[in-house]
């Protein structure tokens, strides 16, 4: 099952991979570097094109549009701004952003496809699963009428995203939705 073209698919690769110690994205698994394996199962979880919200010049490579992070350093909420940004206005059937991390090696389309599906069947501006640690919201679908919410919180000074999600109508898909995927 693929979900439906109004879903367009982002993959954040930004930050500065201190705690690792190199460029999570690039980093080899399963015989390919992480972030071609992200966009390999975003492509077959969507219809709509996949980009990544990074320097082209250390992800042009991949093969899919590279688009820069118009805050860099600025943590992830500038990031799924960016991605919400460049989601096409002119397709105004594309209202949903399925926006993933650059280090989650073991998502399927499956569950991408779920969290789409239930997102596109709910009526919030974002759909996020919560784990033992809290929302994911590197994992989330956005819906475009976010921004204008997300960009006061960000021109506020906020960047913590858990912080800025405060202001949007959420659906929150707990273990009982993931854990089978």
């Amino acid at each position: 099952m693929i979900i439906n073209a109004n879903v367009r698919g982002f993959i954040l690769a930004g930050g500065a991979s201190r705690r690792f110690g190199r460029d999570k994205a690039l980093v080899e698994f399963d015989g390919e570097p992480l972030i071609a394996r992200l966009c390999r199962i975003l492509q077959a979880a969507t219809v709509a094109p996949v980009s990544i919200v990074g320097d082209i010049e250390k992800y042009g490579h991949i093969g899919v549009e590279c688009i820069s992070d118009r805050w860099p350093g600025e943590g992830p909420l500038g990031g799924i701004i960016t991605a919400m940004q460049a989601a096409d206005p002119a397709k105004p059937q594309t209202t949903w952003s399925l926006i993933i991390g650059c280090d989650m090696p073991f998502l399927t389309p499956d569950w991408l496809q779920h969290l789409a599906g239930r997102a596109a069947a709910s009526a919030t501006e974002v759909a996020v699963p919560e784990s033992a640690y809290g929302l994911e919201p590197l994992c989330a679908c956005w819906h475009r009428s976010a921004v204008p919410a997300l960009e006061q919180a960000f021109a506020n000074g906020t960047r913590r995203l858990t912080d800025a999600m405060k202001q949007l109508s959420m659906e929150v898909l707990d273990a009982a939705d993931w854990k089978r995927f």
